[in-house]
């Protein structure tokens, strides 16, 4: 296919991108003249790189490393930048001037605007606080909070302590929140009264009197208003947020290596408890820098937006903005209220310039007519990020036909696993459709088949066979590091298998076929889920769709189960339609067997389609772990359905 897209001479001179080759040109007499010769130079001398985005960045440390990374060829046991000292917070708040650091806007309310030195002020205010309650390096603090400002300014007092965040969306049940804040023990919690969802209040109160019940290590729980003044008189240990800050304003930044555990991330839970994953401060940050600075081409003069709640990487990743200088812009609601356009509609107000999405987002818009370039004022918009699942062909021209012609939109995956990507936006490169522009600098991505042999241009497992600093320093409580090394290194010894079905293309770009674990395999032949979603998006019928894999005749059949607009019937004719389509656009082998209307698709509370939980109802198997879901009633449709039964 044609690049939807390149960037004019002007863009790629002015590109962060751009000035860090000349940074390495200047300095270090290295001179490449694309990207691609970056980025083999990036993998193949990978502690030379980091070291120069060090001095690129200006990270700021007490002390300086020693080595810049030890046991290389080692990726559980690789240490990165021993002996440096630094505070993840103190790289944050490092802008004290009156410029905007964040803008909060909730459902039925204004935007709000905090300055950087009022950022830094109320920061200072609650990590004194935080100190008088005793909290101390490696402790955990935790937040049941909305996606708001008070989220961050609650983390970045962590950090300045040492201590360690971890945070769950307030619309996680309480046994899913039982099952992460559970097994790390944390000291104090912070949460909202509640928040607002399609223009309704919800009550966050009542589930923390019930996590309490079963959490007996939080000595205290700070209470944020939101919704409204907040009756704290029947949560024990309770205190108003405006009662817990402390008048003191002076700040002190503990100074810890550069492997610290920083934030507590968990897995989605769907099949078992979720595991505790611990990232560093060190590795968070220098990631952070480089795919917010050079990959996405982050400015002090931008004003960043990524639709996230509290309990997905992307909010973690969206926060480190504020390293940049930038406006970071936060939302809190339901992104349709009180109409498809309402994001569109902020950006148009707020004036931001890089907009964060997910792939469902753009396809939902699509559907509902949406043109946002017709109907809003975009004129400062520079780029659309997209993740959480593939972003399909349609939905690329989509955003170059319907939302605007001139912008770079870079579709990124990575995970909670390594809080950041392994592919990712190219500000000086052209955008294909249906591809990730590029595998990102430092991070050796290859493709393997089966037996473990690196290809190109055909499908198989995206590993990674590098060790790079953004992985877990560890996962908690795990003895011999036992459930890390099962995680990801099982399969190939020595090398990350991240459970992604991909391929690597003729543009050395990267398109994602869907986990590997829900890939479908009629005949043997493994395909990929998102190869039959962009199919069922184009139909004007559907709302949305999932497919698995049924054990069949010695055999696996295709399964798909579609959820229909209302009063939209499955007729023998549209069944018919879809399959044409299928086998017209993918294959014979991805024609299903059954197509199945649903009144629901369950969802992660991130997000994301749960096809194994699916595969297991059908399959008579138990799902647990079922608080991990956004919409856990949606499992029990699939039960029992007579036209998967055998005769």
């Amino acid at each position: 296919m044609k690049a939807l897209w390149y960037p004019s001479e002007e863009r790629k001179t002015n590109a962060n991108m751009t000035k860090y080759m000349n940074f390495l040109s200047e300095n270090h007499n290295l001179d490449f003249e694309t990207y691609d010769e970056l980025y083999n130079w990036s993998i193949t001398k990978r502690a030379d790189f980091w070291a120069t985005l060090w001095d690129f960045f200006g990270i700021k440390a007490s002390e300086p490393y020693k080595t810049i990374l030890e046991n290389p060829d080692d990726m559980l046991e690789s240490k990165w930048f021993q002996g440096a000292r630094l505070n993840f917070a103190e790289h944050l708040l490092q802008f004290t001037d009156d410029r905007t650091a964040l803008i909060f806007k909730g459902e039925n309310q204004e935007p709000i605007k905090l300055s950087y030195k009022t950022l830094f002020d109320k920061v200072a205010s609650l990590a004194a606080s935080l100190r008088e309650s005793s909290i101390t390096v490696n402790d955990r603090v935790v937040g049941f909070m909305p996606n708001m400002i008070e989220t961050i300014i609650a983390m970045l007092a962590t950090a300045s302590i040492g201590a360690i965040w971890s945070s769950c969306s307030p619309d996680f049940g309480i046994k899913g929140v039982l099952d992460r804040f559970g097994q790390i023990e944390p000291r104090i919690l912070f949460t909202a009264n509640g928040y607002s969802y399609k223009g309704k209040k919800i009550d966050s109160l009542s589930k923390i009197s019930g996590i309490l019940k079963e959490l007996p290590t939080i000595e205290k729980v700070i209470v944020v208003p939101y919704t409204e003044e907040p009756d704290i008189s029947n949560i024990p240990n309770s205190i108003h947020y405006k009662d817990f800050l402390s008048k003191s304003q002076k700040i002190q930044f503990e100074q810890l290596p550069f492997d610290h555990p920083l934030y507590i991330l968990y897995t989605s839970g769907t099949t078992g408890v979720p595991k505790c994953m611990v990232h560093g401060s060190g590795g968070t940050l220098l990631q952070h820098l480089k795919e917010l600075v050079l990959h996405t081409n982050l400015k002090r003069e931008d004003t960043i937006f990524y639709f996230t709640t509290c309990g997905w990487m992307m909010w973690n990743w969206l926060v480190s903005s504020l390293s940049v200088g930038s406006t970071v812009v936060l939302f809190d609601g339901n992104p349709f209220y009180p109409d498809p356009g309402a994001l569109f509609q902020l950006t148009e107000d707020v004036g931001i310039t890089i907009f964060g999405t997910s792939a469902k987002y753009l396809a939902e818009i699509e559907k509902a007519g949406l043109r946002p370039g017709e109907q809003y004022d975009l004129s400062t918009l520079k780029a659309i990020l997209s993740t959480g699942s593939p972003l399909s062909v349609e939905s690329f021209q989509y955003v170059y036909r319907d939302i605007k012609k001139d912008l770079l939109l870079p579709s990124i995956s990575g995970g909670s696993d390594i809080i950041s990507c392994f592919a990712l936006g190219n500000p000086i490169g052209p955008v294909y459709p249906g591809e990730l522009q590029c595998r990102g600098l430092g991070m050796k991505v290859e493709v393997f088949d089966e037996d473990g042999k690196s290809i190109t241009q055909q499908k198989g497992e995206l590993v990674c066979t590098a060790s790079f600093p953004s992985q877990p320093i560890y996962f908690w409580k795990d003895e011999g590091k036992r459930k890390y090394k099962s995680a990801y290194f099982d399969v190939f010894p020595h090398v990350w298998l991240h459970g992604d079905f991909a391929e690597i293309t003729e543009h050395n770009g990267m398109i994602i076929y869907g986990r590997s674990d829900a890939t479908l395999n009629p005949g043997g032949v493994r395909i990929g889920t998102a190869e039959i979603y962009r199919v069922i998006e184009t139909f004007a019928e559907t709302v949305d769709s999932i497919v698995v894999g049924q054990p069949w005749e010695n055999d696996v059949r295709v399964i798909l189960f579609v959820k229909f607009r209302e009063g939209v019937n499955l007729t023998d004719d549209l069944v018919k339609e879809m399959k044409t389509k299928i086998r017209e656009n993918c294959s014979p082998r991805h024609v299903p067997a059954k197509i199945i209307a649903v009144s629901d698709i369950p969802y992660t509370i991130s997000g994301k389609k749960v096809e194994i939980a699916v595969r297991k109802i059908i399959e008579g198997r138990l799902v647990y772990n079922r608080d991990a879901l956004a919409n856990p009633d949606a499992l029990d449709l699939y039960k029992d359905i007579k036209e998967l039964q055998r005769n």
